[in-house]
């Protein structure tokens, strides 16, 4: 028989259980056609070119916050595949990592702070990510290469912060992560870590209390940067996890990325940063698109995007309100937009 959830509206099928987040990972959608067969939406919306070399993953927590037979549904939006990724421009590095790449998988783009590619894998491929051409295969993987990039650490004292990424850091299971944090949290000079994670949001069951746990027990600050770009995508699953995180005694941020279609509109913007200020989610970035091969369709001007960010700034505290940016190859910050 099918199961409704907790704040969501739509069952999921068969014995898949919600609370093993590995069981979600294992039965998340990976057809265009399953998925909007489940939806009600006409398969003709994706494009199962598209997903050749870029191929649908999405959890059914995340799919069953999408509205049933509506084909223009934000969160549907971010996830299947569409005839325009076909358009052969932007690019296959829009924001130059592969240069800044000073060990396998480790990147320092910026002063004092390194960021880790921990896992090439996801819990969801959103269609714009800036990432969806970097080359994984050849990051490191396991400990004897994490090795590699701790000894990296201990003999650059002027790092003072890493960065958790991926793919989805989070992707890592609690025994390997636990062991490669805590070696980064023994090196004296390291201040701050930082996640960059979107699995707190797709599968909430994902912050399990062995990562809360870990959390506690490190000394430096910690910061969960989360990727929410609707309000859509929030129930009461996700705000577990976020209570479960603020209870750690982590900061908890946003980044948003401005897309065509799904987050352009004065409406959404307010509805995403007072959803998230009322529970202390600091609202962080509104990334402007990396131009990212495949994914240029969901560009949105720079005109149209200053005006919902003066929008919001006329509505709103200036803590709820977002910094509009865009990451430009060889600077050395982020590039804020007006």
């Amino acid at each position: 028989m099918a199961t409704i959830l907790p704040g969501n509206t739509l069952p999921v099928e068969g014995s898949f259980e919600p609370a093993d987040w590995r069981a979600s990972l294992r039965a998340a959608y990976r057809s265009s056609t399953d998925l909007c067969d489940f939806l009600g939406v006409d398969p003709k919306v994706a494009c199962p070119q598209a997903e050749s070399d870029f191929p649908i993953l999405a959890p059914r927590e995340f799919v069953q916050r999408m509205e049933p037979g509506n084909p223009r549904d934000p969160l549907l939006l971010q996830v299947v595949s569409q005839s325009a990724e076909l358009v052969d421009s932007g690019e296959l590095d829009p924001v130059g990592e592969l240069p800044a790449e000073r060990h396998k998988g480790l990147l320092q783009k910026y002063d004092h702070r390194v960021l880790l590619i921990l896992s090439g894998a996801c819990a969801i491929h959103c269609r714009y990510c800036f990432r969806r051409n970097f080359p994984y295969d050849e990051a490191a993987k396991g400990r004897a290469e994490w090795q590699e990039w701790l000894e990296l650490l201990r003999c650059d004292s002027t790092i003072e912060e890493v960065v958790f990424s991926g793919g989805d850091p989070l992707s890592v299971g609690d025994d390997r992560l636990s062991w490669f944090i805590q070696q980064v949290a023994e090196i004296s000079h390291i201040r701050r870590l930082r996640f960059h994670t979107r699995l707190p949001v797709v599968i909430p069951s994902r912050v399990t209390s062995e990562f809360t746990k870990l959390l506690e027990s490190v000394e430096q600050a910690v910061y969960v940067v989360l990727h929410i770009n609707h309000a859509q995508e929030l129930d009461e699953s996700v705000w577990a996890a976020i209570r479960r995180l603020h209870r750690a005694g982590t900061q908890v941020l946003n980044q948003a990325v401005l897309l065509r279609g799904i987050n352009d509109n004065f409406e959404a913007l307010r509805e995403l940063c007072v959803q998230l200020a009322d529970r202390q989610v600091l609202p962080y970035y509104l990334h402007q698109l990396d131009p990212v091969r495949g994914g240029m369709h969901f560009g949105v001007p720079d005109v149209e995007a200053i005006e919902l960010v003066a929008a919001l700034r006329a509505d709103l505290p200036g803590y709820a309100v977002p910094r509009l940016v865009r990451e430009l190859r060889g600077e050395a910050s982020k590039t804020l937009i007006r």
